[in-house]
C-alpha cells in the first residue's frame, strides 16, 4: 500500500480488520470503521437527515449526484473547521482536531444542521431540481442553526447588524491563550470584523500552529511592551490617574504588564474599537484594571445584564456584576437602563423589581429598598424626560413576577400586563448567585453578563468561557461600538 494509506473497513459490528491489527501492519494507516468506539466513526447520520432537509426545503423532484456530492463536501470542510470546546466535552474531552483520527465530524456534531442542509439546497438549485428555491441563503443557514441552539435567534438581529455594518476592531486582550485565539480566528471567519490580539507574535503563532490554525493573516497582533503607542497611552492614563495616587511610571509599567489596560487603552484612543476579556482573570479583577482606563458613559451606571433563554422565553437579569446593595435611585436607573437594552435587542419591556415580598407582605426592612425605587420610577414617570417609557411593579417576588397566572389570581392589580422579561434584583448577592445557578441547574443559556455603561464598549466573559461564549460577547461589543458610531454622527 502507498504511504498513509486509507482502510474504510465497514462491517458492522465486527469490521473486516480492526484499528488495531491495521495499525500493527501499518501505522501509518488512517482507518474509519463503523463502530462508535472506534475514531472516525462512519454513520450514515451524518448525511441521511440533513440530505433529505435541504432537498424538502426546496421541494427538491429527486436527489441528484450532485446533491450528494455537495452534502459530502460540506462534510469534508466541517472536520477541518475548529471544534466548539462543548463538543470536545460531549465526546469525554477528546481534542476533536483535523488528523488522521478526526477526518470527518462526530455523528452528532449539532453544526452538522446548518451546514449539509444549505450545502445540498444549493446544489439542488443549481442543478435545476428545485421547485422552491431559496432566495437568502444566509437567512437560511441561520434558520437552521436556531434549530440547535435558543441563543442564535435572539442573537440574530445583532448578528445581522454587524454583518451589514462597516467593519470594527475589537481587541481580544488575552492574545496568547488558545479558547482566544481560537475565537478571534471565528470572529474573523465569520465576518464580523478584525481580531486584534494583545500577546507576543512567537507565543501567538506558536499556539496556532500547535492546534491546527493556519497562519495569523488577518489577525492583528500587538505586543504591549513593544507598541510604538506606549508613551501616547502612558499619558492618556497619566492624566486619569494622576489625582489618584499614580505616578506616571506606575501608569507607564501597566501599559506594558497589564493586557486589559493596554487593551483598554487602545480602544479609548481610537485604535480599536472594542475589546473583550476575562479568560485568565476574575471578573471583578478585569474590571477593575478596565475602569482604570473607561470611565461611565454620562448619565449612566455601570452595570451587568445577564440574558437567561430557557423554555422558549428570554429573561433578562440585573443587576448582577457591579452593585452590591444599590440605593432606590440605583435600582430605578437600573431598571431603565436593563428595559432599554432589552427594547434594543427586541423585546417589549415589563420590569419587575424583585423582592422575597410581594407587595409589602411581608413587610420587613430589607425589601423597603425596593419599595422605593417603585416609587422613584413613578416620580420619573410623571417627568417628560424620565425615560421611563415601559412597563414596571414591585415589590414582587420571582415566581410570581414569572407566572402570569398566578400573578393575575393573586394581584389583580399588578401593573405587568404579562409575564416579567426584566427582572431587577435586590442586591449583588440573589442577582449573581441566580444567574449562575439558572445556568449550571436551569436547563437554560446564561448569555453575558453584558457590561453596560461604559464610555466605550468593554466585555467581560467568565474564566470558564468557552470559545462560543468569547465570540458572542465578541460580536456584541462589536455592535454596541457600531450603535455608539451612529449616536456620535447625529449628534
Amino acid at each position: 500500500m502507498a504511504d498513509t494509506p486509507i482502510i474504510f473497513a465497514m462491517a458492522n459490528p465486527d469490521p473486516e480488520i480492526t484499528p488495531e491489527e491495521a495499525k500493527a501492519a501499518r501505522p501509518d494507516a488512517i482507518i474509519a470503521t463503523g463502530r462508535s468506539d472506534y475514531p472516525n466513526q462512519v454513520n450514515n447520520v451524518l448525511g441521511f437527515p440533513y440530505i433529505f432537509r435541504g432537498a424538502l426545503d426546496v421541494r427538491a423532484s429527486t436527489i441528484n449526484d450532485a446533491m450528494k456530492i455537495a452534502a459530502a463536501e460540506a462534510i469534508a470542510a466541517l472536520a477541518r473547521e475548529d471544534v466548539p470546546d462543548e463538543l470536545d466535552a460531549a465526546y469525554a474531552g477528546r481534542r476533536l482536531r483535523y488528523g488522521a483520527e478526526y477526518i470527518m465530524p462526530v455523528p452528532f456534531d449539532p453544526r452538522l444542521i446548518s451546514v449539509v442542509p444549505a450545502a445540498v439546497a444549493k446544489a439542488a438549485m443549481d442543478s435545476g431540481v428545485a421547485r422552491k428555491p431559496i432566495a437568502d441563503m444566509k437567512a437560511y443557514r441561520r434558520q437552521l442553526s436556531t434549530r440547535r441552539d435558543p441563543t442564535a435567534a435572539m442573537l440574530d438581529l445583532v448578528y445581522e447588524e454587524v454583518l451589514n455594518g462597516p467593519p470594527r476592531r475589537v481587541v481580544f486582550a488575552e492574545g496568547e491563550e488558545e479558547k482566544v485565539i481560537r475565537a478571534a480566528v471565528a470572529f474573523r471567519n465569520s465576518g464580523y470584523g478584525t481580531p486584534v490580539l494583545v500577546g507576543r507574535s512567537e507565543r501567538i503563532e506558536a499556539t496556532m500552529k500547535a492546534i491546527g490554525i493556519g497562519k495569523s493573516a488577518g489577525l492583528d497582533i500587538h505586543n504591549a511592551r513593544l507598541s510604538k503607542n506606549n508613551k501616547r497611552y502612558a499619558d492618556y492614563l497619566y492624566a486619569r490617574l494622576q489625582r489618584h495616587g499614580y505616578l506616571w511610571r506606575d501608569c507607564q509599567r501597566m501599559v506594558n504588564q497589564d493586557r486589559n489596560v493596554f487593551g483598554s487603552l487602545m480602544v479609548a484612543c481610537g485604535d480599536a474599537d472594542a475589546m473583550v476579556t476575562g479568560v485568565t482573570r476574575t471578573y471583578h479583577a478585569a474590571l477593575r484594571n478596565v475602569r482604570r482606563v473607561l470611565a461611565a458613559t454620562p448619565g449612566q451606571r455601570v452595570i451587568g445584564l445577564s440574558i437567561v433563554v430557557t423554555k422558549g422565553r428570554t429573561v433578562f437579569m440585573a443587576d448582577t456584576t457591579v452593585h452590591e446593595l444599590p440605593t432606590p435611585a440605583e435600582m430605578a436607573d437600573i431598571a431603565i437602563q436593563a428595559a432599554g437594552k432589552a427594547r434594543q435587542m427586541g423585546h417589549e419591556p415589563r420590569v419587575a423589581l424583585l423582592s422575597f415580598s410581594n407587595f409589602g407582605n411581608p413587610m420587613m426592612e430589607k425589601m423597603m429598598p425596593v419599595r422605593e425605587a417603585v416609587a422613584e420610577l413613578d416620580r420619573r414617570a410623571r417627568q417628560p424626560e424620565g425615560g421611563v417609557d415601559f412597563e414596571y411593579d414591585g415589590d414582587i417576588s420571582a415566581d410570581v413576577a414569572l407566572d402570569r397566572d398566578l400573578m393575575k389570581a393573586l394581584y389583580p392589580f399588578c401593573r405587568l400586563s404579562g409575564t416579567a422579561n426584566v427582572l431587577v434584583m435586590p442586591g449583588l448577592h440573589s442577582a449573581n448567585i441566580s444567574s449562575q445557578l439558572l445556568q449550571k441547574l436551569g436547563g437554560g443559556t446564561v448569555i453575558g453578563p453584558l457590561l453596560m455603561g461604559l464610555e466605550k464598549p468593554v466585555q467581560i466573559v467568565h474564566p470558564g468561557a468557552s470559545v462560543g461564549e468569547i465570540v458572542n460577547l465578541a460580536v456584541l461589543a462589536a455592535q454596541e461600538a457600531r450603535s455608539d458610531a451612529r449616536v456620535a454622527a447625529k449628534a
